[in-house]
């Protein structure tokens, strides 16, 4: 995955200090990311979070798994995404 195409993705990440308290949401919409992540660490598929969320794209699911990549190697994505505008 070319670093532009990481960018694009992350740029489907957001921060709302007025929605959720802040924590990180998928194109400024009311759907967090941790939620995802959650959903997929339960077991749930791609496919089954879509389906129960038709807003959601696969390129949505793919940034939440980004973002908590880039998380946890260490990155300051919270920062660098804060104030950046949602799609």
């Amino acid at each position: 995955m070319t670093k532009s195409h990481e960018d694009r993705l992350l740029a489907r990440i957001s921060v709302n200090p007025d929605i959720f308290g802040g924590k990180p949401i998928i194109r400024g919409m009311r759907i967090a990311v941790e939620h995802i992540l959650g959903m997929l660490a339960a077991g749930d598929s791609v496919d089954t979070i879509l389906e129960e969320y038709e807003f959601l794209e696969p390129e949505d699911i793919q940034a939440c798994l980004l973002y908590a990549h880039r998380s946890v190697a260490g990155e300051s994505v919270h920062e660098r995404i804060m104030g950046a505008p949602s799609r």
